[in-house]
């Protein structure tokens, strides 16, 4: 029969790691919200539901969360193009492209937000031309879509590629011998244990999404009803010292993300499990 001992390690250190580890996340995460809550003054509880109904805010929340699930979407499929790439074949300047992925990272994204607006503009190098085709991209939630693309790509790359190079060549190996064909072993095989870690970069690019505002308060217009994104709005508040306003809609966005991001940790979980 196994001791609590056993089961927690060989090596000894629970109690003193899962301390600091509790410490860290109180102070980074728990005590940081806790205080959005407690400084949520003049928030009553009619002041909170017509803040959640109100037209506007409805309008930013649909705006954010249909933009970031996209850019997303799209991210997931797009990265794991990219890590795939990067991870099965060798050519020249790899190790460049292989850099250029993290530079969303680097970069501010308010440079981030400049640049793309002046080239997808209507005077734009690319909006020129999508200009006569009725294809508009700045001041467009596909602009937000863009932007929130181009600050999300590289959490799918970074946890697509450590999987893809632990993956073991024989299993596709045997598969071809059996007579599987290229698409089928890649569904099949492959695909399924690559969903966990694509759900991982999904939901940290989406999450990313929700929140960002610099790259997006400039290619957005910020038009409300349109193109207003939640975190511009929840500025907006703040600037005409509508604190209590500022604090409901945080807290609406903060509540929908979580149980958004739980749902799918969720079929994370169960698409690992699957995959063992």
């Amino acid at each position: 029969m196994k001791t609590m001992a056993s089961k927690r390690g060989i090596l000894p250190g629970f109690g003193l790691t899962m301390g600091f580890s509790v410490l860290y996340l109180s102070l980074v995460v728990l005590i940081p919200l806790s205080a959005l809550l407690l400084n949520s003054t003049g928030l009553t509880w009619g002041k909170f539901i017509d803040v959640a109904t109100n037209a506007r805010v409805l309008a930013s929340f649909k705006v954010s969360f249909l933009t970031a699930a996209a850019a997303g979407l799209i991210d997931a499929v797009l990265g794991l193009l990219l890590a795939w790439v990067l991870v099965r074949y060798d050519f020249p300047g790899k190790n460049v492209f292989d850099a250029m992925i993290d530079l969303p990272f680097a970069l501010p994204t308010a440079v981030a937000g400049i640049s793309l607006t002046a080239i997808y503009a209507q005077n734009g190098w690319i909006g020129s031309l999508l200009d006569p085709l009725g294809i508009k991209v700045a001041f467009t939630p596909l602009g937000i879509t863009m932007a929130l693309m181009f600050i999300g790509i590289p959490f799918v790359v970074r946890t697509v590629q450590p999987v893809l190079q632990d993956l073991e060549a024989d299993v596709e190996e045997a598969a071809a011998t059996l007579g599987s064909g290229r698409v089928r072993t890649f569904l099949v095989i492959i695909l399924p244990q690559l969903l966990p870690a694509l759900l991982t970069g999904f939901a940290l690019a989406f999450s990313r999404g929700i929140g960002e505002y610099g790259s997006v308060v400039f290619i957005s217009g910020n038009m409300p009803m349109k193109t207003e994104i939640a975190p511009l709005l929840i500025m907006s508040k703040l600037e005409q010292f509508d604190y209590a306003g500022a604090t409901a809609v945080a807290l609406l966005l903060l509540l929908i993300s979580f149980l958004l991001l739980l749902i799918i940790n969720t079929l994370q979980h169960r698409f690992r499990k699957t995959a063992r």
